[in-house]
């Protein structure tokens, strides 16, 4: 009886250590993280990610941390930003707006009333950071040749309505908040967290998706699905104060960060009272030459809006009719110059200072 006595005070220590490792890694140092009534990390509530920082270094930055006089610079250049502020200087000039229309840009669908891209860098475990991504050291997604395009619709093709993307069609939102990764865009960015002993919901705002997250006991416990979803299928458990979450099975029409046979591996943690620390490592050898990590800042937040996506309306007769329009012209459809085309096109092509 004492032998046994001994083993499981022993057992129990270890899982101690254990939890306080995990917790030490994952907070800030003194911070105690808050339980749930079950004994999980209470990562309840609504938190956001807004902010200038995207998942790839500007081509501009030359370091992950950076001083505040660079990350002004850095904000300044920004494409959202630049034209934000060409947009405000105009402001009241043209009451009706109808200079707006005499280039017959396709993207003129958002002024920069509408947008909300923030205006810092991201402050993640107290430093001022460039890029969600920290590994490889460049900030930037390592794809192979040719796989950045791979799968998914185009946004810029105007032939039809099966080349338009899925948030045109409410099926996803455009700013990649509902993952797999989960990121930020020029609105929208606010998510809620709900916690019961058996699942973890994550409602993010942008298009109202909610990702539902079964909790099983360990990693050796995960069982997927052969069925592709929108956002992947995604199962959590516990490893001390850290929920961790592993994704698989996106659906291929999906332009995610991994095709259905990658894999993403994401942790959430109480960094403070008022942010947790969002990790993620996403693997997928059909798309990249190696794995890549990042670590994201999510902070508390107001309650979020109730998004609603109305599909049906004239907006897909409107598209493809002026895609004809400028067509007839001799023209090709596109983007920009735009506040659309600072989210939508890749950051190597709005000389780095794209919001993706």
């Amino acid at each position: 009886m004492k032998t046994k006595l001994l083993a499981a005070t022993a057992l129990c220590f270890a899982a101690a250590l254990g939890a306080g490792a995990a917790s030490a890694q994952g907070s800030e140092a003194g911070y105690a993280v808050p339980h749930t009534k079950w004994g999980a990390p209470d990562l309840q509530g609504f938190w956001n990610n807004t902010s200038v920082t995207g998942m790839q270094r500007p081509g501009d930055a030359k370091a992950l941390v950076v001083s505040e006089k660079e990350a002004e610079r850095l904000v300044n250049r920004n494409l959202l930003i630049v034209l934000s502020k060409q947009d405000q200087a105009t402001n009241g000039q043209d009451p009706n707006n109808t200079k707006l229309l005499e280039d017959k840009n396709p993207d003129r669908g958002y002024n920069s009333f509408w947008i909300d891209p923030g205006s810092k860098l991201a402050s993640v475990k107290g430093e001022l950071r460039t890029s969600w991504i920290v590994e490889p050291a460049t900030g930037r997604i390592p794809y192979k040749p040719g796989a950045r395009n791979a799968g998914g619709y185009s946004i810029t093709n105007f032939d039809g309505p099966e080349t338009r993307p899925q948030a045109e069609r409410c099926v996803l939102g455009f700013s990649g908040s509902f993952g797999p990764v989960m990121q930020n865009g020029m609105y929208n960015n606010t998510m809620q967290f709900v916690q019961t002993p058996t699942h973890v919901t994550i409602l993010v705002e942008m298009n109202h998706d909610a990702r539902i997250i079964p909790i099983v006991a360990s990693k050796a416990d995960v069982k997927f699905s052969p069925v592709p979803k929108w956002g992947g299928e995604s199962v959590g458990w516990y490893e001390g104060d850290t929920l961790v979450v592993e994704t698989t099975n996106v659906h291929p029409n999906q332009r995610a960060m991994i095709t259905k046979d990658g894999k993403v591996t994401e942790r959430f943690s109480r960094w403070n009272e008022h942010q947790v620390l969002y990790t993620f490592e996403v693997e997928d050898p059909t798309l990249y030459t190696q794995v890549w990590k990042g670590e994201q800042a999510l902070n508390s937040s107001e309650p979020l809006y109730e998004y609603a996506c109305h599909e049906g309306n004239y907006a897909m007769p409107g598209i493809l009719a002026g895609a004809r329009e400028i067509e007839s012209q001799g023209k090709v459809p596109g983007m920009g110059p735009g506040i659309t085309a600072g989210i939508v096109l890749p950051r190597d092509e709005t000389g780095g200072e794209g919001f993706n």
